[in-house]
């Protein structure tokens, strides 16, 4: 009951515990999983301890003393983990694969590019010649490849609500899957340090319905 209030923090613009999109909530849901799974390893393991402080062990020979050491080392020290490892990459591995790029049953996803600069994320649409800086208008339920690549060092894209970071290396593109599943205004920070501005590189998702998105569409165009 302690730790209850302390999850109010999960609701913050940058808590990839409140997620509003399909990679988000599986990176979520692994997460989730992760903290059941350890904390039932944290009570079992003290459990262990306070048995063992108060077991009365008898008299045994160092025969018998050195085969309970030993079964405790295999155990705990290799089966124990190795155990963990395998749960995790049997939920992980198939979980990370789904949050990529892949072929979409029906049509092709909106392609988004944007470039990192020391200090700030220069955004093109292709398709219709619309530049923007450090904000992203996409449609909500629509999923979206957010092409990244970087002009000078490496910088990192992330929005903690929609989707996992992905670094943007010079010289190399790299796409992210993006969908949000809802409208709203959702946060976007640099993920990796770039230099000394590196804490005010941010940005904004915004997520239109799809009314408001071809609204937005025909008058930036047209200002364009």
């Amino acid at each position: 009951m302690l730790f209850i209030p302390l999850l109010g923090g999960c609701e913050a613009p940058y808590s990839t515990l409140s997620p509003v999109g399909p990679s988000a909530q599986m990176a979520a849901n692994l997460w989730w999983g992760m903290f059941a799974l350890f904390s039932l390893v944290m009570v079992a393991v003290i459990a262990l301890w306070v048995i063992a402080h108060r077991r009365d062990p008898g008299r045994q020979s160092p025969d018998q003393q050195q085969q309970v050491q030993q079964r405790w080392i295999i155990g705990g020290g290799l089966m124990l983990p190795l155990a963990s490892i395998i749960v995790i990459l049997a939920f992980g591995i198939p979980a990370g694969h789904r949050m990529l790029p892949l072929p979409l049953d029906d049509g092709e996803p909106l392609v988004i590019e944007v470039t990192g600069h020391q200090w700030f994320f220069s955004v093109h649409y292709p398709e219709h010649d619309i530049n923007l800086v450090d904000e992203l208008h996409i449609p909500a339920g629509v999923p979206i490849d957010v092409r990244l690549k970087s002009a000078d060092v490496i910088h990192a894209f992330w929005v903690p609500r929609l989707a996992g970071k992905v670094d943007m290396i010079p010289g190399h593109t790299n796409t992210l899957r993006l969908q949000a599943d809802a409208p709203g205004v959702y946060r976007g920070h640099c993920a990796e340090f770039c230099g000394t501005r590196h804490a005010h590189m941010q940005f904004h998702v915004h997520a239109h319905s799809a009314q408001d998105y071809a609204a937005w569409l025909s008058e930036t165009a047209a200002d364009d």
